[in-house]
């Protein structure tokens, strides 16, 4: 089969990129996706996130931490249509607008915040309506929470407290401050990416989705990619692609993909087995992600989602509400409440986010807590350590070598060492104080090496890892500001991958915002 452009990945960017190249009418689109169409009512349901099937989660693993103790982190990615969309907390949060002016410092002509925020908007559907920040009328539906936990309203108020400045809106005019986050949500259900961009041309004759396909490799002939090699359970084969490939695997699996096509580091690809086509070593390098820790509490209150008697029967019929009504407390994306704040002298924008559950969490929701509680996370929005993404192998089936070397830079710990602090001064005020919540994990917050001890035996990531084939002018960068790749023609990357520094907050938007301006760069180049 022939296209004229190869999406591969139907996560945030992919369908951003698939949906508006499509939607032209003027060009053969196929999209590639390793999983299902995720078209079910656990994905569509937002509290049965923590419910959803496996075939909808790649549920990686990391290697070994030493900034952990030597343990083994935990990374959820999303598989199938809407990728990590149709599996996250579906929080919209765009970062702060010096992340952006850093990129444009750092030679990304055109990424500049003044640059990307017409993507966004152009991108979003705000419940709100459109203003100077916001879209009205795109294929992404963001509302406000309806139905928020008492425990969420309580936290925003001890907040305000200790004088931390409520923030209706993180996207506005400000981040700074604490609220409840804006959702990717309509009418009640998750809005994912592949909703709004790829499920309403379902039917369009000059788009092809095709769901359970594993991409093995790049076809690479002179210099250019020409195609892309598949596995459809045992079949194989290989589609031709006249303009070009678009790269939407997401942090991991892009460079996956391409040090499977020998584009990467050369030593590492020849350990592997692989010829090396271009000596890449900015492939896989550079990973970030925002180191994480939660602190969490226990209450008598039945305000907050628990496991007992009542808290289940509450669930039951709260699932019932929202199978009539798309109403209630099944709307909940759980991460409910949480704000942005300095907590180091030098920070040129706010360094820690804290996100607010209505529900004790221990590692990641995996492990049933018997009881009722709540917990609040501390996010590193910055940070200093890097770590790398390799292949284990040189079957595409196969986990990458996941290692984001959390912790591995002192600023780091004494970053979120600082945010753990907060997050307890907070809990100390009322009307928090006022639940009575008897800490899980009780220390002397003083003593920082008992505090960075507890950190490094429960910290893990929030879910942001980017940066493994950064953007740059440089002729090292794998991509260039127009997100072509560098040292092979009819290729681009549109993926969080792309980020040379990762973004202040949740990278589900700007991800989104990166396939938004793809499509718009191959457009421009296929003209």
């Amino acid at each position: 089969m022939e296209f004229d452009v190869i999406v591969i990945g139907g996560g945030s960017a992919g369908s951003a990129v698939a949906g508006r190249l499509a939607a032209e009418g003027k060009r053969r689109v196929c999209l590639l996706e390793a999983g299902g169409t995720n078209d079910n009512f656990l994905v569509k349901t937002p509290g049965m996130m923590p419910f959803l099937p496996k075939a909808a989660n790649y549920r990686y693993d990391t290697v070994p931490q030493k900034g952990l103790n030597g343990r083994t982190g935990y990374q959820p990615r999303g598989r199938g249509l809407g990728g990590s969309s149709a599996i996250n907390a579906m929080l919209y949060i765009r970062g702060h607008r010096w992340d952006y002016d850093n990129w444009a410092a750092l030679g990304c002509t055109g990424w500049s915040y003044d640059d990307v925020l017409p993507w966004f908007k152009r991108a979003e559907s705000n419940a709100r309506g459109a203003d100077d920040f916001h879209g009205g009328d795109g294929p992404l539906h963001v509302s406000d929470q309806k139905w928020p936990n008492p425990g969420s309203l309580a936290f925003v108020e001890s907040a305000a407290a200790l004088q931390l400045p409520r923030n209706a809106d993180f996207n506005g005019a400000k981040q700074e401050g604490f609220g409840l986050y804006q959702v990717t949500q309509k009418g009640g259900e998750r809005w994912s990416a592949a909703r709004a961009y790829v499920e309403p041309l379902r039917e369009r004759e000059n788009l092809a989705i095709l769901t359970g396909t594993l991409v093995e490799r790049l076809v690479i002939e002179q210099g250019r990619v020409t195609g892309v090699a598949i596995r459809r359970g045992s079949r194989r084969e290989t589609l031709r692609a006249r303009g070009g490939v678009v790269l939407s695997a997401g942090a991991f699996n892009s460079p996956q993909i391409l040090m499977l096509s020998g584009i990467g580091p050369a030593d590492h690809l020849r350990e592997r087995g692989i010829a090396v086509a271009l000596d890449r070593p900015a492939v896989g390098s550079d990973l970030q992600d925002h180191i994480d820790y939660v602190s969490s509490w226990e209450t008598e209150s039945r305000d907050f989602i628990g496991d007992s008697l009542p808290g289940t029967w509450r669930m039951v019929k709260a699932i019932v509400e929202h199978r009539r009504r798309r109403t209630g407390a099944m709307t909940t994306p759980y991460a409910e409440a949480g704000g942005f704040w300095r907590v180091m002298p030098d920070a040129p924008a706010p360094d820690v986010q804290w996100h607010f559950v209505p529900a004790m969490l221990e590692d990641h929701g995996r492990t049933k807590v018997k009881g009722h509680g709540f917990s609040l996370h501390a996010c590193v929005l910055r940070p200093a350590s890097r770590g790398t993404v390799r292949l284990a192998s040189g079957d595409a089936a196969d986990a990458p070598l996941i290692d984001p070397n959390f912790l591995d830079h002192e600023a780091d710990i004494a970053t979120l060492r600082a945010g753990v602090r907060l997050s307890h001064r907070i809990v100390d005020a009322p009307p928090m104080r006022d639940y009575r919540p008897t800490d899980r994990y009780p220390i002397d917050l003083a003593d920082d090496d008992a505090l960075d001890e507890l950190i490094r035996n429960r910290a893990d990531t929030v879910y942001h890892p980017v940066g493994t084939c950064r953007m740059g002018p440089d002729a090292d960068a794998v991509v260039d500001p127009a997100l072509k790749a560098n040292g092979v023609e009819g290729l681009w990357v549109a993926d969080a991958s792309i980020m040379p520094r990762l973004v202040s907050g949740n990278t589900n938007a700007p991800s989104i915002m990166i396939g938004e301006r793809c499509a718009d760069f191959v457009r421009q180049a296929l003209a």
